[in-house]
């Protein structure tokens, strides 16, 4: 090869040099590139991963249920023998008698005492669409379960972590043996208890919630307005539901103290005694029970220190008591092996 040959092709070297220089940089940038992305994607897969531990450790918090108040109510004369009285007699069974029941105060047995029936013009397939409670008090949020009973309309509501998810009728204390008020706790339950008042008096699905007063919520008579001895009656559907519901109480050993408390519940205001039955107002305002978000908060706030560090307690001790019966078991089997190996 020639001096000339050789000049000519220098700078086409030169080029090819450079280009595969800049080729390695490129390499080294995309390699770059790509670790960084891996990381990236490191991160982003650690984070889903605990994000996906936090929303399988969120308790399963019930919908909200907004109640309707779009449809009026019409008065019924039950009594009457006339073809629509007659009619509705023949259409209102199942659910749709136990909603118009259910928003009278009374039980199947008591319906014929009543005078004028309050009747809901649209029969809702969910009645918590008819409840006088709000359908989410911020209050509750971290409330695992709560109970509300209201003195002046006669119900109660149920809730699970601030949203409603349960109401119903309720016969208080008559005004000579009155419902005591304020924040108690479920303490125990028995399917039939015998009353304290007279043993003829048979409660069924019975909580008890005031130990010493002998106070609890049970079925019993509904007949339409306020007629107990103190006690928190239901209708047996309500009553059966809420014995399956609620947490009792937890004992220390020998059953005479209290480990962990039970469910919270508040009984709050009186009656309008002698004054026209609060449903009956329902004919001129679907509104006219409502109690309001606001007014919730306001009554429960005072009390919610106490009933979350009763939750808390009792969440600390149903995971002693899980320990303790591991432990517990864990002893058994060490003693049965022992015995075992004695034996060979």
């Amino acid at each position: 090869m020639n001096r000339n040959t050789i000049s000519k092709l220098f700078p086409l070297f030169i080029v090819i040099s450079l280009s595969l220089i800049q080729c390695k940089k490129d390499e080294a940038i995309s390699s770059s590139d790509s670790k960084s992305t891996s990381s990236s994607d490191i991160v982003t897969s650690d984070e889903k991963k605990e994000d996906s531990v936090k929303e399988e450790e969120r308790p399963n918090v019930p919908d909200v249920v907004i109640p309707r108040k779009d449809f009026g109510y019409f008065p019924w004369v039950y009594k009457n023998t006339d073809s629509v009285s007659q009619k509705n007699k023949k259409e209102f069974t199942g659910k749709a008698l136990y909603t118009i029941l259910a928003l009278n105060r009374l039980d199947r047995a008591n319906i014929g005492a009543a005078d004028t029936l309050v009747v809901p013009a649209k029969i809702e397939e969910d009645f918590l669409r008819y409840s006088p409670f709000p359908g989410h008090v911020t209050t509750l949020e971290n409330v695992k379960k709560f109970v509300f009973f209201s003195y002046p309309i006669q119900a109660f509501g149920v809730y699970e972590y601030g949203n409603l998810i349960k109401w119903g009728p309720t016969s208080m204390g008559k005004k000579a043996t009155k419902t005591k008020t304020g924040l108690m706790f479920a303490n125990w339950k028995k399917e039939v208890a015998i009353s304290t008042v007279s043993d003829e008096w048979k409660l069924r699905w019975n909580v008890n919630v005031a130990n010493f007063d002998g106070i609890g919520w049970h079925q019993y008579a509904m007949p339409g307005y306020p007629a107990s001895h103190s006690c928190l009656r239901m209708l047996e559907e309500d009553a059966k539901w809420m014995y399956t519901w609620v947490d009792t109480w937890i004992l220390n050993k020998g059953g005479a103290t209290t480990r962990a408390k039970g469910t919270p519940l508040i009984v709050y205001g009186d009656y309008p005694w002698g004054q026209r039955r609060p449903w009956k107002k329902l004919l001129e305002s679907p509104e006219a029970n409502n109690i309001s978000e606001d007014e919730m908060n306001q009554i429960i706030q005072p009390q919610l220190a106490e009933i979350m560090k009763e939750q808390e307690n009792r969440d600390a001790v149903i995971q002693q008591v899980e320990q303790e019966k591991k432990a517990k078991a864990d002893s058994l089997a060490s003693a049965k092996t022992l015995a075992s190996n004695n034996l060979k």
